[in-house]
């Protein structure tokens, strides 16, 4: 019973910080959408598509739009197959090893979304 107990004493507490974590995000959202942004550009600093847009430069947000262009999926394919080739480094550090393949097409071809250790944890953990 007391391992039961000690369990649940600490599930509770890993939601609790998950909870104020989440209401955190809640409440500053520029800012977290600011922390994100810079953390992923820290990341891909020294990838290939990180170097051509100059990711180590990017100081602010105002930066970010003057440098990255917006880009569809078309015009980031040709990163998208290298990685796919094993290639590492081309827009994520290291070699991608997982692909999503999108069910909902746009011009009868489906795409291709990168999935890494990062995003996996980001988005369920």
């Amino acid at each position: 019973m007391a391992t039961k107990a000690l369990f649940n004493t600490v599930v509770n507490w890993f939601i609790r910080q998950r909870i104020d974590q989440i209401e955190h995000f809640k409440q500053n959202p520029v800012e977290t959408q600011e922390g994100l942004l810079f953390s992923q550009l820290f990341n891909a600093e020294e990838t290939e598509y990180g170097m051509k847009y100059g990711f180590s430069s990017i100081s602010n947000y105002k930066d970010f739009r003057k440098k990255v262009p917006i880009v569809c999926y078309e015009d980031f394919e040709p990163y998208i197959e290298k990685a796919r080739q094993g290639q590492k480094d081309v827009f994520w550090p290291g070699i991608i090893r997982q692909f999503a393949k999108s069910s909902g097409t746009t011009n009868a071809k489906s795409k291709y979304i990168p999935i890494t250790a990062e995003s996996l944890e980001d988005c369920h953990y």
